[in-house]
C-alpha cells in the first residue's frame, strides 16, 4: 500500500475550493456528529452512544434502499437503548421516524460524514493531495460541481449494487475516487511522493499511475470480494464508481485541462530528501502529465 502525502505537479492559483472541502468536512466531523470515541471505528463507546449516532446517521446518511425507492425507511433508530427478553443491550427502534427526510437530498449530507477519524482523515490526504490539481484546471465552481457529480454517482451506483440495504453509506470516499480518476487521466506521469507500508513507510516518489492505478486495483479486487471478509463496513463498490465516472467525465476534455494549467517554466518544488526531486530532474517534472 502506498500513502500519498505530495505529488510534485505545480499550480497556477490556490486551492481554495480544495481547502474548503476539507476544512467543512473536519468541523461537520469535530462539532456536530456524535462520533464514538475510536479511531478507526472499532466500538469503544458505550452502547448509548453508538446508539446515538446510527440515529444521526440514518438521518443524515445516505440509505440504499431509501435512494432506490425514493422513500425513507419505515422504521429506524431511535437513538435510545433497551434491553431485549434476554438481558442483552441494543438500541430502540421506532416507526414512524421522529425526522423528515429527502434521499436525494441525503447524498450531499451523508458526502459530508466520516464514521472515525481514520475514514476521516485517510479522505481529506488523497482529497488535499491530488484534488488541488483537478480544481486548477477546472476552476473552482466547475470542480466543485465535478467533485459532487462524483459523489452523487458513486452513491447511487453503490445502491443500485445493493439495493435491498438498510446500512448507512457516510464519507467523501466516493467523491475523492472521482478526483482520483480525474488526476489519473489528466496526470498519469505526475511524481507523488509516497509513504511504502511494505518499505516500512519510506518515501519515496512513484508515478501517478503506479500510486493510483494500484489504489484502483486494490478497490476492485475487494469489491468483488477476493480477499474481504464477510461483513466489511467499507464501500468499495462507490470507490470503483466513483473512480471510474470522473474519469469518465473528463476523458474528452483533458487537452483543454492540460491546457489550463500553469506555464511549461513554472518553477517545480525540490525535494532533496526524495531520490528523483532534486534540481538535476526539474525539466522532467514541469509538465506533470
Amino acid at each position: 500500500m502506498v500513502i500519498p502525502i505530495h505529488d510534485i505537479n505545480p499550480l497556477s492559483r490556490r486551492p481554495l475550493m480544495t481547502w474548503l472541502l476539507i476544512a467543512v468536512n473536519v468541523v461537520i466531523f469535530v462539532f456536530f456528529e456524535p462520533v464514538v470515541s475510536s479511531v478507526a471505528g472499532i466500538g469503544t463507546s458505550p452502547a448509548k452512544n453508538v446508539c446515538q449516532q446510527q440515529r444521526f446517521f440514518q438521518e443524515w446518511g445516505a440509505i440504499p434502499r431509501e435512494l432506490v425507492n425514493n422513500a425513507p425507511l419505515a422504521t429506524v433508530n431511535s437513538g435510545h437503548i433497551g434491553v431485549d427478553q434476554a438481558g442483552n443491550p441494543g438500541c430502540i427502534t421506532q416507526s414512524p421516524a421522529g425526522f423528515s427526510k429527502i434521499p436525494v437530498l441525503s447524498v450531499l449530507t451523508a458526502m459530508f460524514l466520516h464514521g472515525s477519524w481514520l475514514h476521516l482523515i485517510g479522505n481529506m490526504l488523497f482529497l488535499g493531495v491530488f484534488g488541488n490539481n483537478i480544481e486548477d484546471r477546472m476552476g473552482r465552481l466547475l470542480y466543485l460541481v465535478f467533485y459532487l457529480v462524483c459523489g452523487y454517482a458513486a452513491t447511487y451506483g453503490f445502491s443500485y449494487f445493493e439495493s435491498g440495504s438498510s446500512t448507512t453509506l457516510i464519507g467523501a470516499s466516493g467523491a475523492v475516487a472521482g478526483v482520483l480518476g480525474a488526476y489519473l487521466m489528466l496526470f498519469p506521469k505526475a511524481r507523488v511522493i509516497g509513504l511504502v507500508s511494505i518499505l516500512f513507510f519510506l518515501p519515496f516518489w512513484l508515478p501517478a499511475w503506479i500510486v493510483l492505478g494500484f489504489w484502483f486495483a486494490l478497490q476492485y479486487v475487494y469489491f468483488t470480494g477476493v480477499g474481504v471478509a464477510d461483513g466489511g463496513a467499507v464501500a468499495y463498490g462507490a470507490h470503483v464508481v466513483g473512480f471510474v465516472v470522473g474519469a469518465l467525465l473528463v476523458a474528452p476534455f483533458i487537452r483543454q485541462l492540460r491546457a489550463a494549467g500553469p506555464a511549461a517554466g513554472s518553477r517545480v518544488p525540490q525535494h532533496r530528501w526524495i531520490r528523483g526531486t532534486g534540481a538535476s530532474s526539474n525539466a522532467r517534472h514541469r509538465r506533470g502529465y
